[in-house]
Order: structure tokens, then sequence, then C-alpha cells
């Protein structure tokens, strides 16, 4: 008997890519089998002319469709050129690279997802033409009048865990209609591909209560909390030792590197970055026990039981995670090898 499988990817849209999926149709064949590559016209996604326009889907992830249920599947692609070669906006292929350099340090991430619900032109929760209470009660809050969306973000959970995905939890954001959703930890790779695919399925569930979903690092002007991606990381020796701790944070503070890392963090990450709800500012670079205003936190049980992990609180919501995961690895762990401390 046939089935569905729904390939995904990540096109070429700048300065922020977008999610794409088309449906496959598998013969009972290749069921436990190897999923076979396939193609898209890579000139209606930002990533080849009409004269070129093939592109390759090469399958890197799969789990089961909690959508369509059965034996349906997700599958997550990278994008190839027809020689096989990485293509331009395939960002995982560089973090391959990495996470295998350093595979003997086992970094481990977990990230957390904000995100923000709109209903129309306005956040979910917003009345027309104006603006709720101020930020207060929203956060991990309870009751129609301060949480809105609950039965989507509800649903979004119950369909992750169905595909098998690592997730660890769910809350409700500091601004109406805003939420989080964490993944990991997991390896470099596989939280980066589980986040790509927790993605996908939160438009798409969304997408049935008629409600979009957004990564808009800073969705309303204002006095109101931007959206972003949370960090977190550690290798082993920092799992054992507080002294790779601060190696870790002084690297990331080292000559360029903040700017190198911001940079890449996501596009518009200095409407959010203002040193204002618990940001720190874009262009200037600190770390601090249990300090939400810093750019890395180092939190409070870490210091107290001299070990585990830290937190990048600069990247948006919109970050690429292939992108955010290779940038912490190559810094911190390069500097943890020349330190001796791995």
């Amino acid at each position: 008997m046939s089935f569905k499988a729904e390939y995904i990817w990540i096109d070429g849209t700048e300065p922020t890519a977008k999610l794409r999926s088309k449906t496959k149709i598998l013969g009972d064949d290749a069921k436990g089998a190897e999923l076979p590559i396939w193609g898209f016209d890579g000139s209606s996604t930002n990533q080849a002319e009409g004269h070129a326009s093939d592109c390759v889907l090469k399958p890197v992830f799969s789990c089961p469709d909690p959508i369509r249920g059965g034996d349906d599947v997700l599958v997550l692609c990278e994008v190839l050129n027809i020689d096989f070669t990485p293509h331009a906006s395939n960002t995982r292929a560089a973090l391959t690279e990495v996470a295998e350099k350093f595979a003997a340090q086992e970094p481990i991430f977990g990230i957390e997802q904000e995100y923000t619900f709109f209903d129309g032109a306005r956040p979910l929760g917003f009345p027309e033409g104006g603006f709720p209470a101020p930020q207060g009660g929203y956060y991990c809050g309870v009751g129609a009048d301060e949480i809105f969306g609950r039965e989507i973000v509800e649903a979004h959970l119950e369909n992750c865990l169905k595909a098998g995905l690592g997730l660890s939890g769910i809350n409700a954001e500091v601004m109406p209609g805003q939420w989080e959703f964490q993944v990991g930890p997991l390896s470099p790779l596989e939280v980066s591909d589980q986040l790509w695919v927790a993605r996908w399925l939160l438009y798409r569930t969304a997408e049935d209560f008629g409600v979009s979903a957004t990564l808009d690092p800073k969705p309303v002007k204002g006095d109101w909390n931007g959206a972003g991606a949370h960090t977190n990381f550690s290798t082993k020796a920092m799992r054992e030792n507080y002294a790779a701790i601060i190696t870790a944070c002084e690297s990331l503070g080292e000559g360029s590197k903040p700017l190198d890392h911001v940079k890449y963090y996501g596009a518009g990450i200095d409407d959010r970055l203002t040193g204002l709800h618990e940001t720190a500012p874009w262009d200037k670079f600190s770390y601090g026990v249990s300090d939400r205003g810093a750019s890395v936190r180092i939190p409070w049980q870490v210091e107290k039981d001299g070990k585990g992990y830290i937190e990048d609180r600069r990247p948006n919501a919109n970050v690429d995670p292939y992108v955010v995961t290779r940038l912490l690895v190559d810094t911190c762990c390069s500097a943890l090898e020349k330190a001796g401390q791995v």
C-alpha cells in the first residue's frame, strides 16, 4: 500500500529563509528503505534562475507525520545542486563539517523557540484598533483574559511528540499571543533538524485554526518584548568543570567574535537587542550569572554546581539553527581545545 512523504526544505529567501514542502507518493517497497532523492523548481524558491532551475532534495531526517497519521512521514531535506554539491542556501553542510571536527567534545544544545500568533494583521489577543493591558501577567499566565492561542499550542505540542521530536517544554511568553517551545538537549545536527521540523509543524498546525505564526524578532514595536531563540550550549568539559564555562564565555567576547556572531543571529536583531526587555545591546558583549540583561547568561545553579551550560540570549526567533549551532561549536570548542580543557 502506498504512503505519503511530505518533503520539507529551506528555501533561498533573504534575509530570512522560508520553509517549503510538497508531497511524494511512495510505494510499499519504500517502507523501511532509504528515502529517495527528489527535486524542485529552484526558480520559484529564490534558489535558481529559470534557465537552470533544477535543484535536488536529499533526505536527512524523517519522522512520523502526526497530521496525516498512518504510515505517512515528514522528510526534512537539504538542498543540493544537480552535481550533488551543497547549494549556496544549504547551511546544514557547513554545520556538518564543524560538528564532525569537534564531535569528541560532545557539544549539546537546547534551543528555546519563541514565536507570535497573528490573527490577520494583529497579534492574537490584541483588540482591534488598540492595545491590550501592559506586559506583566501574560508570562506563564492562565485565564482567557491573559492567554490566547492555547488550543493551537497544545495541538502543536501533541503533533511534535507524536512525530518523536525531542521537545522538552512549552510556555506562554511575555506578550499576548506570544509562546515558546524548547527543543533539546540534543547534538548540533539533531537539534537543528528537529527545530526546523517543529517550525514546519507550528505553521501547519496553526493553519488549521486560521491563524498564522511568525518568528519576527520584534512583532510589535514599542514597549513590548521581542521574540528570541535563546540557545543553551555545553560540551563535555563544561558539564564537568566551571573553568570551561568561563573559557567558553570569554571566547564569545574576544576580538571581533561578538559582531561575527550577531550578524548571523537573525535579520532585524538591532530592533530586538536594545538593552531593554531582558536583552543586552546588540553591539556590546557581556556575560554574567543569572543575568538576563547579559549577552550570555550563566544560570545560577551552574555557578553553584561548578559545572553545566551557558545560555546565549542573543539569537533572534528567526535565526537559522544550523548557523547558530555552528558558530557556537566553532568558537567555544576551538577555545576549549586551545586551553587544553577538553
